[in-house]
């Protein structure tokens, strides 16, 4: 049975997710809390499969909280779930390691199955979000600019050759475009790639791709 947390400060929604939530045989909510702060505290008790977290919350937001929850409890997944789709949180959420972007008001039966495809390793966004996604990673596809790290490279103590990957990355191109373009093996570029995601304490290029793009590079 997969064990959910509610995080929303709105205590009829918390309520109405939980009720609709366990009329379903395959989930228990074991959880629900009102800020982001609470979630934390209720991790230390409680073991949760995924999280079901509204963006605007009291005393913490729910993207600083998947941060946290995504840097000390990586195994929990974690579905935002929210009334707002500015481009900001969306990318800030996949950033933090959210593997789905939802908008209230989605049914159960779109709940249930973003559920299980996040707990099988996949992702889930509101159609209206998939598109500012699309938009977003098409900018990368099409993105041929330098890099610009405004004295990053010094905080993060990045080579050039770890900047140049980093720029490729965020401009869409696989390991093995990139091992070609800086006449590099692919083995390479992947353990300077595993270098760089140490170095920002990120998952994957994906979120790299987006921390790049994020500081306004395109």
């Amino acid at each position: 049975m997969v064990k959910i947390m509610i995080a929303d400060d709105q205590q009829l929604i918390r309520e109405s997710l939980k009720i609709i939530l366990d009329s379903d045989p395959d989930f228990e909510v074991v959880k629900v809390v009102g800020s982001g702060q609470e979630v934390l505290d209720a991790l230390k008790t409680e073991s949760i499969d995924i999280i079901l977290m509204d963006v605007r919350m009291p005393n913490m937001s729910g993207v600083d909280c998947t941060r946290i929850v995504k840097k000390e409890y990586p195994n929990i997944k974690v579905i935002i779930l929210t009334t707002f789709d500015d481009d900001e949180y969306i990318y800030d959420a996949l950033k933090y390691g959210a593997s789905g972007y939802l908008l209230k008001g989605c049914s159960l039966e779109e709940l249930s199955t973003a559920i299980h495809n996040v707990l099988s390793g996949g992702a889930c966004f509101n159609p209206n979000v998939a598109g500012k996604v699309a938009q977003f990673f098409s900018q990368m596809a099409n993105s041929h600019a330098e890099v610009s790290f405004d004295g990053e490279e010094k905080e993060y103590d990045f080579s050039d050759t770890e900047q140049k990957i980093i720029a490729q990355i965020g401009h869409g191109y696989s390991n093995k475009e990139i091992a070609q373009k800086l006449g590099f093996s692919e083995g390479t570029i992947r353990n300077y790639l595993s270098v760089i995601l140490d170095k920002l304490e990120l998952r994957d290029r994906t979120q790299l791709a987006i921390w790049y793009l994020s500081r306004g590079n395109k």
